[in-house]
């Protein structure tokens, strides 16, 4: 559950975004981009971060504002091993996966990143689970994330190096290795 700070910040930074997109008048675009400022200035204040950096982070895009969506890929050997890939950003363990590509399904997202992460090539099988990034990890994340994740068959697996993660390998549930929280849970 977020702090009710955060919730604030991302619920004015929402509407403030609505505000500038929609609004014609420009009495009413200074009030929303004033309402834009408060929620930086909130994130600021518990967060530490410079308020360059939170602007980049929290206050960079434009038009209606709705959760992002991060599809990973949950692949399975004939073990019942799971793959894992290490990321580069924090050297620790994540089901391939990313924020969803426009014009690509859901499967087809699951298939991409899985050869692009892990060398995988997969088939979709069944949606496993929608989860809302924010209700399960507590790290105080700044934007609305919808995490799907998509149980795959592996066809084969052979990895190359790429630019997001550095190897590739399979765990059974009681031995996993530290997970990148942020992207995924042991849960």
């Amino acid at each position: 559950m977020n702090p009710k700070w955060l919730d604030w910040a991302q619920q004015l930074q929402a509407v403030a975004q609505a505000g500038l997109e929609y609004s014609k008048d420009p009495f009413d675009r200074e009030r929303f981009q004033t309402i834009r400022e408060i929620s930086l200035e909130i994130m600021k204040e518990h967060t530490g971060l410079d308020r360059t950096r939170l602007r980049e982070l929290f206050a960079n895009e434009t038009g209606y504002q709705t959760p992002k969506i991060d599809i990973r890929a949950a692949v399975f050997n004939s073990r019942n091993e799971i793959l894992l890939v290490r990321e580069k950003i924090d050297n620790k363990w994540s089901l391939p996966g990313g924020w969803a590509d426009i014009g690509l399904s859901i499967s087809e997202n699951a298939i991409k990143e899985s050869k692009e992460e892990a060398g995988a090539e997969v088939k979709p099988v069944r949606l496993l689970a929608v989860l809302d990034r924010n209700r399960h990890i507590d790290d105080k994340y700044p934007y609305s994330v919808y995490k799907i994740f998509m149980e795959c068959d592996l066809i084969r697996a052979e990895f190359s190096p790429n630019i997001e993660t550095d190897e590739h390998c399979f765990f059974t549930e009681k031995n996993l290795p530290e997970l990148s929280e942020g992207r995924n849970t042991k849960e």
